[in-house]
C-alpha cells in the first residue's frame, strides 16, 4: 500500500478535504481510521456519500486498517489515511504500517484541551502521542491548508508552553 498523505483532521471529509487535500494526496482511496467513527453508522454513511468524485472511502477500525496495509492484495493501491487523533496514527506506525509524514490540520477545542493555533487544540495525551511519533522518525508537518507554510508541531508546543 502506498500512502501518499495521512492527515489529522477531526472534521474528517469536508469542503478542504474534498476540494484540496485530496488533490495533493492524488491517491485511489480514503480510509478514515479511527474505531469511534467505525462504530458509528449514521457517521459512517455521511462519510462515505462526502467521497470526491472518483474517489472510495473506507471507515475502518484501527485493526482493520492495519491488516489492510499489510495484505499484499492492497500493495498497487494507493491511499490517503484520515485520523481524527495522533493517538490513532501513532498505533497503527507502532503496528508497521509506514507513515513517513503527518499533516496536522484540525483538532478542535475540548474541555481540558489547550489551543495552539486557531485550528488545533491538544491535550497531554495528544502531545505525548505528537513527542512519540517524532521520536519514531515521523516529520509532524502542521499545516491547515496545502499553500500554508509547514510548521513543526513540536517546536510550536514548546514555543508556545502548553505542554505540562
Amino acid at each position: 500500500m502506498k500512502i501518499t498523505l495521512a492527515r489529522i483532521d477531526d472534521r474528517l471529509i469536508h469542503g478542504q478535504v474534498t476540494t484540496v487535500w485530496s488533490k495533493v494526496a492524488n491517491a485511489q482511496r480514503i480510509i478514515i481510521c479511527n474505531d469511534d467513527v467505525f462504530n458509528d453508522e449514521v457517521r459512517r454513511t455521511l462519510l462515505r456519500q462526502a467521497a470526491p468524485p472518483g474517489i472510495k472511502v473506507n471507515v475502518v477500525n484501527i485493526e482493520k486498517a492495519v491488516a489492510v496495509y499489510h495484505n499484499p492484495q492492497y500493495k498497487d493501491e494507493t491511499v490517503f489515511y484520515l485520523f481524527t487523533r495522533p493517538q490513532d496514527a501513532l498505533a497503527m506506525v507502532k503496528k508497521g504500517v509506514q507513515i513517513e509524514t503527518l499533516n496536522i490540520g484540525g483538532m478542535a477545542w475540548q474541555p481540558g484541551k489547550k489551543q495552539l493555533t486557531k485550528t488545533v487544540s491538544l491535550d497531554q495525551s495528544d502531545i505525548n502521542a505528537f513527542r512519540e511519533l517524532d521520536k519514531l522518525g515521523i516529520h509532524l508537518d502542521l499545516r491547515v491548508v496545502a499553500s500554508d507554510p509547514s510548521m513543526n508541531i513540536l517546536e510550536k508546543i514548546e514555543e508556545l508552553s502548553i505542554a505540562e
